[in-house]
């Protein structure tokens, strides 16, 4: 993967509370066997008449925000049921960020294990990078900048936050698997000592894949 220091372009605003991950990827995008095909899913009953037809009055469907990489949003973003088609939906269409004053919690972590970034505002700053993207004819282009950890919008700049082990994640390219495996020899140890004070868990192991293997076969 790789690393990711800057996010840049246009921000759409997309000022509803409390939306949810059925919104976000209604149920009838969950049926695949892969990722496939998300982006058509993404806000699709927002996006799109009965028809199928795109609803001129969308915000992502006119001109000025065709081409957004950061959606700027309500509070409780992302609330909801667990689905990570959400997520995958999101980036898929070409959302690299979430800008908001709260996030549901689990959309959150999946969002952040995903790599897509969210950054949370108190309201009334989120309220200023709204106004700065809503210009149908010159949006504000919005910069998040994870080296000084700032968001930029027009003239309106801001400071935010992430967990250590998140921004580590974007700055080093890695997702949940490779980041633990930055701890491979502390596993190793300890799976090595752990064996060595509980020599029965191998014959339990051994066991155990013996009577898999039977059943497979």
């Amino acid at each position: 993967m790789n690393d990711i220091t800057t996010i840049e372009g246009v921000g759409a605003p997309l000022p509803l509370p409390n939306l949810d991950t059925d919104q976000i990827m209604p149920k009838q995008f969950l049926r695949g066997i892969d990722k496939a095909g998300l982006d058509r899913g993404l806000l699709h009953d927002m996006r799109f008449d009965a028809n199928g037809a795109p609803r001129a009055d969308f915000v992502l469907n006119q001109p000025a925000w065709r081409d957004t990489r950061v959606l700027v949003a309500g509070p409780n973003f992302g609330c909801g049921s667990s689905r990570e088609h959400a997520v995958w939906g999101l980036q898929q269409y070409g959302i690299r960020a979430v800008i908001a004053p709260s996030f549901g919690e689990i959309f959150y972590s999946n969002a952040m294990n995903n790599r897509l970034l969210l950054v949370a505002l108190p309201q009334a700053d989120v309220d200023q990078i709204m106004a700065a993207v809503s210009d149908p004819v010159a949006p504000a282009s919005i910069r998040i900048d994870l080296s000084t950890m700032t968001v930029r919008a027009g003239e309106f700049t801001k400071a935010f936050s992430l967990s250590p082990r998140h921004l580590d994640m974007f700055r080093l390219g890695l997702d949940v698997i490779g980041m633990s495996l930055t701890h491979a020899d502390a596993i190793a140890a300890f799976a090595s000592r752990h064996h060595a004070d509980n020599p029965w868990l191998r014959d339990v192991a051994a066991t155990t894949m013996a009577r898999l293997g039977r059943m497979a076969g």
